[in-house]
């Protein structure tokens, strides 16, 4: 049961919360609370799979060999621009954002909708870096739990980082031979 001390410290810890918010922010607007309500949800993600982790009693490895490293890397890269850029995957990111117009080869400029919770979730589906957080941690735990299928996954989207970095170059090659 709750105590009026209990209710003056939460009231503090609240009037703080907004201070620090206010103060922050200064003339702009930024969605700190979500920010934290975000970061908690990744903090919990990954103790529930590193839970599952050990309670499937798989051993971690002394150091990452360095081809699993590069292997992780590039497919993280594709996969966070896939999920937080391409075309195909807008459906998964409307409820978030509002198309602004097309960005580079098969991907989109999105904003986040400043609409409660909605702009923090916005935010983080539609910039890359941020999703690449995620997605590597993901990885990671399929590396763990699941080495050979999460392994082949990687190793589908480093060929299709391999597959678009070709295609672009051929594009640049092509715009150079017929600009002449």
């Amino acid at each position: 049961m709750a105590t009026p001390t209990d209710h003056r410290i939460g009231r503090r810890a609240q009037a703080f919360l907004r201070r620090t918010g206010r103060d922050y922010a200064g003339n702009g607007d930024r969605p700190l609370r979500g920010y934290l309500t975000a970061m908690a949800a990744f903090g919990a993600y990954t103790a529930s799979w590193a839970t599952a982790v050990r309670l499937r009693g798989r051993p971690l490895p002394d150091r990452p060999e360095p081809w699993d490293v590069l292997l992780t890397s590039v497919a993280t890269f594709r996969l966070s621009r896939l999920l937080s850029k391409a075309s195909v995957t807008s459906p998964l990111r409307a409820p978030f954002t509002t198309y602004v117009g097309p960005q580079g080869p098969a991907e989109l400029h999105e904003e986040a909708r400043d609409e409660g919770g909605k702009e923090t979730v916005g935010e983080l589906v539609t910039c890359p870096f941020c999703m690449s957080v995620w997605v590597a941690s993901t990885l990671t735990a399929g590396r763990l739990l699941w080495p050979r299928a999460t392994r082949t996954a990687m190793g589908a989207l480093t060929a299709l980082a391999g597959a678009d970095a070709l295609q672009l170059a051929y594009s640049a090659l092509v715009d150079k031979t017929t600009d002449h």
